[in-house]
């Protein structure tokens, strides 16, 4: 059996190609960097996997789903940030322009210099400090870290151009005449917050609720790489939960308290220290993590992170260091997962203060707010627009609708600078490319004294963020597996909630009196809405198991000559002990979605049922 890390990794991705888990886009033409097609058993483990998301946080959570739009316009991205900011710096081979992510070059420069005896044990320790930061470093960080350590072109060693912004974002156009540029969207997260005002109302108008989302995404990577890892579309499950800014706890932070998690702090990273284990309780409690609806989302994401069948020992979750800390964000979490290549991020959890929902009601000016109840009613100064719509209507006919839209559209600014114009003299304002004479008795701001019951704030979020794809690949090798006593026995030990079919159904051998019962046991999975896989084939019933085995199907059924007699009864193995038990056919559902939905274990069926040892299975097995 290899112990290589990297010669398991090589085992498990041949595997995965040979029985299409997934496999790059478009093969027989030559492949696209970056996109993937997922086969059978990578769509079913995927679809598992997302199921399950939904089951741990919609409904256990009671969120409410969305699904929107993946084309974007300009104007929602110019206000969450994405066409300003969303970019990666790009260098090029001066003499091919073969086209690099900076940051990734460097890290792999630095990376093998570490593994080289050329650097000495101060240099060593220099470059450790910087590999944590290279990832948030500018322009002109990047630029002096190249000409320091004379930074090539890692395929042909030639000089490396000077670093640029690349925008990540697929551009398109909607519709046939568009006048301006729309996006593919770089994530889901928008979409809840545009809807913001129609899901609070659906929610009745009460805080704190939560807002999710699952689908496509699409991001121009640079230099795609490590497969499912590092893609150009790829499938997203994000979380906005909004809540009141100045009550930030969370009802059922007890429920996570005492997890014990491996959180790497800032200062850890700062200070070379590995990640230490820590209670979330004392993490919330010391200001470490900053809030507990935050500590929340982070036990429940380690949670979930377990119940797919990623290695616990294997989880942290990292600190976002002050300089890649966005501006408005309170706080950052990533949960990172320990594979074959290093470290890797698969889920964000950010405490993004109120940002998003401001920066959307200034590019729209719609107010994104919510409503608190005040202890004790306030006197207060509001302000109205007053709209004569009588007055525009007869001046303007049948623009009436567009002109009072558009004042009833103003931002609180542009209707206070409107009204000010107005007091001095009338305002021609361009609507829909046609120009329109505003005067003031038309449109005036009142101000008045009101006594309130209620003010109006904007909620801050807590966005978790998963990707669909990076889960399941570190899934996979976190449960990848070859048998000692035949290393070409390879196998995944999947969580059965996750696993692509539940079980095999194998009949021994082709003997026609096997026929019916396949039929009866798989109409009998079927109705019970049981996942199966039928491998009636020639080969023996050793190489069936093997195949089903390299699927990660946990259970199989064997319907052999003790089929054939009354009470009807199968063998039923499981995939990583390879033992057996004997059941009765009519019993065999019950068993089976007892086990596929991890009500019960396989150990408390195997004390239940009679041990199933048939020599002549057993050798056709081995």
């Amino acid at each position: 059996m290899c112990e290589d890390k990297n010669s398991m990794r090589l085992e498990m991705e041949n595997l995965l190609k040979r029985r299409f888990f997934y496999d790059q886009s478009f093969s027989i033409y030559g492949g696209v960097n970056g996109l993937y097609d997922y086969g059978p058993v990578g769509c079913a483990i995927k679809i598992n996997i997302i199921n399950l998301w939904r089951r741990h946080f919609i409904l256990e959570e009671q969120m409410l789903e969305i699904d929107c739009s993946m084309l974007t316009p300009e104007i929602v991205l110019k206000a969450s940030g994405h066409v300003d900011r969303f970019t990666d710096l790009m260098i090029k081979d001066t003499e091919t322009g073969e086209c690099f992510r900076a940051d990734h070059l460097i890290e792999g420069y630095f990376e093998k210099l570490l593994e080289t005896k050329d650097i000495d044990d101060e240099k060593k320790t220099e470059i450790k400090q910087l590999l944590p930061q290279i990832g948030n470093m500018n322009v002109e960080d990047i630029q002096q870290l190249i000409e320091k350590y004379n930074i090539k072109s890692p395929n042909t060693n030639n000089k490396l151009s000077e670093p640029i912004a690349f925008n990540l974002m697929f551009s398109t156009s909607i519709g046939p005449i568009s006048q301006t540029k729309d996006y593919l969207r770089p994530e889901t997260a928008q979409g809840m917050f545009v809807n913001f005002k129609r899901l609070l109302n659906f929610n009745q108008g009460q805080l704190p609720f939560a807002a999710a989302q699952i689908g496509n995404s699409f991001r121009n990577e640079i230099s795609p790489r490590s497969g499912l890892l590092r893609v150009r579309e790829f499938t997203m499950a994000e979380i906005e939960h909004f809540i009141d800014p100045i009550d930030k706890t969370h009802s059922k932070f007890d429920t996570v308290a005492d997890l014990e998690i491996q959180l790497y702090s800032a200062s850890n990273q700062i200070n070379g220290e590995t990640a230490q284990l820590i209670r979330l309780y004392d993490a919330v409690h010391s200001k470490l993590i900053n809030n507990e609806t935050l500590g929340y989302f982070i036990g429940r994401i380690y949670l979930y992170l377990i119940r797919i069948g990623i290695d616990k020992n294997r989880i942290r979750f990292r600190q976002h260091m002050d300089n890649e800390m966005a501006h408005y964000a309170c706080d950052c979490w990533d949960a990172e997962c320990k594979i074959s290549s290093g470290w890797i991020e698969c889920v964000g959890c950010a405490d993004r203060s109120c940002y998003d929902l401001t920066q959307h009601t200034k590019f729209s000016g719609q107010r994104l707010v919510a409503e608190r109840q005040l202890s004790v009613p306030k006197r207060v100064q509001i302000t109205e627009r007053k709209i004569n719509s009588t007055i525009i209507g007869q001046i303007f006919r049948k623009d009436t609708s567009i002109v009072v839209k558009y004042l009833e559209n103003l931002s609180e600014n542009q209707a206070h600078s409107l009204h000010e114009k107005l007091e001095q003299e009338n305002e021609k304002c361009t609507i829909n490319e046609k120009e329109f004479i505003i005067t003031r008795s038309m449109f005036k701001l009142e101000t008045k004294e009101k006594i309130v019951q209620v003010e109006e704030f904007t909620p801050s979020v807590i966005e978790p963020t998963f990707g669909i794809g990076r889960l399941l690949y570190v899934t996979l090798e976190h449960n990848f597996k070859i048998r000692p006593e035949d290393n070409q026995r390879k196998y995944f030990t999947l969580p059965p909630l996750i696993a692509p079919y539940k079980c095999a159904v194998l009949p021994l051998s082709v003997n026609a009196e096997f026929k019916p019962f396949v039929k009866q046991i798989s109409d009998l999975l079927t109705q019970a809405n049981i996942s199966h896989k039928i491998d009636t084939s020639s080969s023996n019933i050793g190489k069936r198991y093997a195949r089903c085995d390299e699927l990660g199907i946990p259970f199989a059924i064997a319907i052999d000559f003790d089929t054939l007699q009354q009470p009807y009864s199968i063998a039923l193995r499981e995939l990583e002990s390879l033992k057996q038990v004997r059941v009765k056919i009519d019993e065999i559902v019950s068993v089976l979605q007892d086990l596929a939905t991890e009500k019960v274990t396989w150990n408390e069926i195997f004390a239940l049922y009679p041990i199933f040892t048939e020599q002549q299975t057993k050798r056709l097995e081995n």
